[in-house]
């Protein structure tokens, strides 16, 4: 009897743990097509606001507490040489889930690639090899400057808030003239917020000083190598051959990939949003950096940032937006304090944000001049709030 009633007992069991297992099962399979469908939603939105606004291509990287989302679509090839013609011929490109870096395209970062250099200078501050209130024509020359005087008053930290006073360049930078031509002031030094990329050339200039060598390699063993960054290079590297974007003007003509003439740390990082998020999230964590140096850098300290200085637009005169030292800050009501930058090559695009308090980051890249017409649409859409940023309307407006 006592054998029979077993039998009969581990028969159940059997079959309970069948039916526990078929359920466990279907739950997973339901939860990965949740998240399929999830996946879709966000590229099919994308696509459409790509076609909208004649963008070939945007790849993004959104991270949250036990979630994270990639996209990268396009409507057109994204490595071509030729023009193109977004209304015609369309072609659909789409590479999603874990990084495959045979796939996953390289954008140029444009003025993302200051927030890394930022970071870069705080390193070394930390390491006691500079010092950021310091007088730079103490660690390299001030030949360039019209007023040797005034320039004598630049120090890192000053550059790195925009409040050197430098024109934003002296010559198009990847022009030949650039390298000899005269620097001059817009602003004395330490007057008010103005955005300088002549400045952070400069402190470029003194960094390679103090480390007898290039930034790209400066870089590499601060940033790109501690925060396993492979696809992300100041200069141009074999593995960018065949994964780079063109440039994409607005009526959809391609102007091939840029080459750069020589290191900036201004504007000629190329990356992907896979690498970019690993240095996002160290950003927001402080890795790498000091107590001190993480406070310094997302503290704002540059009083009022306005983009076209002494103009007041009507998006300053909400006085949201500032600088701590090397990136962005928005004083959002909704989120807090958002760290964020933008990037702008004239026929490619770059944006991120870090929103501290809810530990969320994202990140996009697109190749075409249209690319920041979409910038809060992308943000609500991953955010799942359509709350407004005033960032689009501190990159926007005129």
């Amino acid at each position: 009897m006592n054998s029979k009633l077993n039998k009969i007992l581990c028969g159940a069991g059997l079959i309970l743990a069948v039916v526990a297992i078929s359920i466990r099962l279907a739950g997973c399979n339901n939860k990965e097509k949740a998240m399929e469908q999830r996946q879709a939603m966000f590229e099919d939105s994308l696509l459409t606001m790509i076609r909208e606004h004649n963008i070939p291509m945007i790849q993004v990287k959104y991270t949250a507490p036990g979630d994270s989302v990639y996209c990268q679509v396009g409507v057109t090839p994204w490595s071509t040489e030729k023009p193109v013609a977004i209304d015609s011929t369309e072609f659909s490109y789409r590479e999603t889930g874990k990084a495959d870096y045979e796939k996953d395209a390289v954008f140029q970062a444009a003025s993302l690639s200051k927030v890394v250099f930022a970071y870069t200078v705080l390193k070394m501050y930390d390491k006691g090899e500079i010092d950021i209130d310091r007088p730079l024509y103490e660690y390299t020359d001030i030949d360039r400057f019209v007023d040797k005087d005034m320039a004598k008053k630049l120090t890192a930290r000053l550059i790195l808030m925009h409040r050197s006073g430098i024109d934003d360049w002296a010559a198009s930078p990847s022009s030949d003239a650039w390298p000899t031509a005269p620097i001059n002031f817009t602003f004395p030094v330490d007057s008010i917020f103005g955005y300088s990329g002549e400045g952070y050339a400069f402190l470029q200039r003194a960094v390679e000083a103090i480390k007898g060598k290039d930034i790209q390699s400066i870089a590499k063993e601060y940033v790109f190598e501690p925060l396993d960054m492979p696809l992300s290079s100041y200069e141009w590297i074999p593995e960018f051959e065949g994964i780079t974007t063109a440039s994409v003007k607005r009526n959809g003509e391609s102007q091939g990939v840029r080459q750069f003439p020589r290191q900036n740390v201004a504007y000629t990082l190329r990356t992907n949003a896979i690498d970019y998020t690993k240095f996002l999230k160290a950003i927001m964590n402080g890795t790498g950096l000091s107590a001190e140096s993480h406070a310094l850098m997302i503290t704002p300290c540059s009083g009022l940032a306005t983009q076209f200085p002494p103009k007041v637009r009507p998006i300053d005169e909400k006085k949201t937006i500032f600088w701590g030292l090397g990136i962005g800050i928005e004083e959002n009501p909704h989120y807090g304090r958002v760290l964020w930058h933008w990037g702008d090559n004239g026929n490619t695009k770059a944006l991120f944000i870090i929103l501290p308090a809810q530990k969320k980051t994202l990140v996009y890249f697109a190749n075409s001049g249209a690319g920041h017409e979409i910038a809060n649409r992308v943000l609500n859409l991953f955010l799942g709030d359509k709350t407004p940023f005033d960032i689009e309307d501190w990159i926007n407006q005129e």
